[in-house]
């Protein structure tokens, strides 16, 4: 299995067998090395609705025909605009063809912009921990600190936490160290940084923080086999 960071919250893993991406924030994201036009997930993960994070959704799906996995709400929408959406809520598991998925809580909001400025309301934002081949992935979401990252931590063996850092919107890197300590993964991957000048933070003396070897910065597109 293969994984790659691609700015802000977007997650790539590809499998024997799929193309799973989460929170495609692709146009309009400086960071991102993807085109949104050409690329071919299979599966499609969102933690919540903000702009930031649905990104390029609509349109790649409408294109590829993936399935978009999303907390209730925001399935709900994108089932009203046409596309294959699997509804899903916190604490709750459900197996698919290409792994396991169960959303844990996230301290955030949630709603979509629509292109007249209107908002839509989108559920509560979410955590993803994601099973697949034998290994558990577990990105965070858009949230502040809470305590039960360490019960999350404590009730799964996971292999790789992608915790944001940027602060003002999300954790900031203080936080997002005892939340590594908490998780306890075995790799802990800053994201949700530097996107804007809001959320500009050192992704490097974050990692070089988290617990002896364990924290690790991706290079924008580069892979990690897991």
């Amino acid at each position: 299995m293969k994984l790659s960071y691609h700015g802000h919250a977007v997650v790539m893993i590809e499998t024997d067998s799929h193309q799973i991406l989460i929170d495609p924030f692709i146009s309009g994201n400086e960071a991102c090395d993807l085109d949104a036009q050409t690329v071919e997930p299979d599966v499609i993960l969102l933690t919540h609705g903000h702009n930031d994070h649905v990104g390029d959704t609509i349109d790649i799906a409408k294109r590829t025909n993936a399935l978009i996995v999303a907390p209730n709400e925001l399935a709900d929408y994108m089932s009203g605009r046409g596309l294959n959406a699997h509804p899903m809520h916190i604490g709750g598991k459900h197996q698919f063809d290409f792994g396991t998925v169960k959303l844990t809580q996230a301290f955030h909001g949630s709603a979509y912009t629509e292109e007249n400025g209107s908002s839509i309301y989108t559920g509560m934002p979410a955590g993803i921990l994601l099973t697949v081949e034998g290994k558990t992935i577990y990105h965070v979401g858009d949230t502040g600190l809470f305590s039960d990252l360490k019960l999350i931590g404590e009730m799964n063996d996971i292999d790789i936490a992608f915790v944001p850092i940027g602060d003002n919107f999300t954790m900031g890197p203080e936080d997002a160290l005892i939340a590594s300590k908490w998780i306890n993964a075995k790799v802990v991957v800053p994201i949700h940084y530097n996107t804007f000048p809001l959320i500009e933070q050192d992704g490097e003396a974050f990692a070089k923080q988290v617990n002896p070897g364990k924290g690790q910065v991706m290079a924008i597109g580069e892979p990690m086999q897991v």
